[in-house]
């Protein structure tokens, strides 16, 4: 008989309940999330012979145990937090909820869930996604940055600064001016220090781009050779993505990108309409694509030209594209997918 052991993780505890293939609740406990409560838990799994591991939200603060599990050689499924808190409300038919509580319903989602992802351990795509994620931090502290130096440019010249503002362009705007009044020269100094702060900026993102490169060649890839997939793009795709095992075809990785269409169809009308779900992230990824391959002279060029002459709307078209360029990234993803399992087996 397997044994499901779900967590509820929380930053100091981890509430765990073992229920049986019937869904009966075996048993109850709660660890500390520390090395020795992990250990802990660990060890008490194992007086269940046959045992699956299911934890809630693996990718946030469920990471450390599922880790932990997975690099102790135990099997983990993740559960999204809202597939536990569906179950829950469906079951209770109320909205109560507690550590433990939420334990059970998380096995019992593993239970019954028949594609939930298996948790791996962590490997280049982790490092691909910190170094991806880390690089939008510095872009987005750099535009903030950018834009308090744009202020105080206005107040120092008349008309300030139009169109799109550089750390150089800002460099030779504030060396033409020789404020007079103590405002001014605060101003002038405050502006000084911004542009220290965007030229620092620059240089990490510089670095950061570099250490993306060479995480890129240890982990090689065919998914640059789609026309507008950069390092960048590569590296923020298989990030988020960490194996493109998790999808069993390419309809079930469009599904998750959002590039297809949902059925809302009802008696005897057919209707799609757009995905607002999926990953976000990742569907911004594929936008930057299609924008980049209809500016150059591109199959995807030819191709949105195509849903242009067949009467679709320009967005109408942009995602017909979109859901192309999904298609080839799944085909790049699993023939590197292909390349890679011969050579561990």
């Amino acid at each position: 008989m397997e044994v499901l052991i779900g967590i509820d993780p929380h930053k100091a505890t981890n509430a765990v309940a073992a229920v049986d293939e019937g869904g009966k609740l075996i048993e109850l406990v709660t660890f500390t999330t520390n090395r020795a409560g992990l250990r802990l838990l660990e060890r008490w799994g194992k007086r269940f012979e046959k045992r699956r591991w299911a934890v809630e939200g693996s990718g946030g603060l469920g990471r450390p145990v599922a880790q932990h599990l997975v690099s102790a050689g135990e099997r983990v499924v993740d559960v999204p937090p809202k597939l536990s808190a569906r179950l829950r409300l469906l079951s209770a038919g109320n909205e109560r909820k507690n550590d433990t509580l939420d334990a059970v319903y998380t096995a019992l989602a593993a239970l019954r869930g028949e594609r939930l992802a298996e948790v791996l351990e962590e490997d280049q795509a982790s490092v691909l996604r910190m170094l991806s994620e880390r690089r939008e931090d510095l872009l987005r502290e750099r535009t903030r940055t950018l834009n308090r130096l744009h202020q105080l440019l206005c107040d120092l010249l008349p008309g300030g600064a139009s169109g799109k503002l550089s750390a150089d362009r800002a460099a030779r705007m504030l060396r033409r001016v020789r404020p007079r009044s103590a405002p001014g020269r605060t101003r002038r100094q405050l502006a000084s220090d911004l542009l220290r702060d965007v030229r620092s900026l620059d240089r990490r993102v510089s670095e950061l781009d570099h250490r993306i490169q060479a995480t890129l060649k240890d982990s090689p890839t065919n998914l640059t050779e789609i026309y507008g997939v950069g390092p960048v793009l590569a590296a923020k795709i298989i990030g988020r993505l960490t194996t493109i095992a998790r999808f069993p075809t390419k309809a079930h990785f469009a599904s998750y990108t959002g590039t297809a269409p949902v059925e809302v169809s009802s008696g005897g009308i057919v209707r799609h309409r757009l995905s607002r779900g999926g990953d976000r992230q990742l569907n911004h990824a594929l936008h930057m694509i299609a924008i980049c391959q209809i500016t150059r002279d591109t199959e995807g060029r030819a191709y949105y030209r195509r849903k242009l002459a067949e009467g679709k709307s320009e967005r109408e078209a942009l995602r017909s594209l979109k859901r192309r360029i999904s298609d080839a990234v799944f085909k790049k993803l699993s023939a590197d997918l292909d390349e890679v399992v011969p050579a561990v087996a």
